[in-house]
């Protein structure tokens, strides 16, 4: 499946009215943001969750709205609500095995 880029504008259609979506809160600038990039897009292949990538520069209300205080923040969403967050560059197996808690 396929990353989705996400703005303030489309999150609620993009990530609140969809099933299991993986949020990635990140900025350009970020060094660990670009070491996990690899990560999501490997994860994209494998799982059937929805993996969205939110630019925190690009689009800081919904960064806000979720208490993202630093980045990368990863924040797992189930039928439009947050169930989960994890903060900094995590592992693939630790992102699959916090999907499968919540699939």
């Amino acid at each position: 499946m396929a990353i989705v880029n996400v703005s303030d504008q489309s999150f609620q259609a993009d990530v609140e009215n969809g099933g299991v979506v993986l949020v990635d809160f990140w900025a350009p600038w970020c060094g660990p943001c670009k070491m996990i990039a690899p990560v999501l897009d490997e994860l994209s292949q494998e799982v059937t969750a929805t993996i969205a990538k939110v630019n925190v520069d690009d689009n800081p209300e919904s960064a806000a709205r979720f208490g993202v205080m630093s980045i990368p923040t990863l924040i797992l969403f189930k039928d439009g609500q947050p169930v989960d967050k994890v903060v900094g560059v995590q592992s693939k197996d630790a992102l699959k095995s916090l999907l499968a808690r919540h699939q």
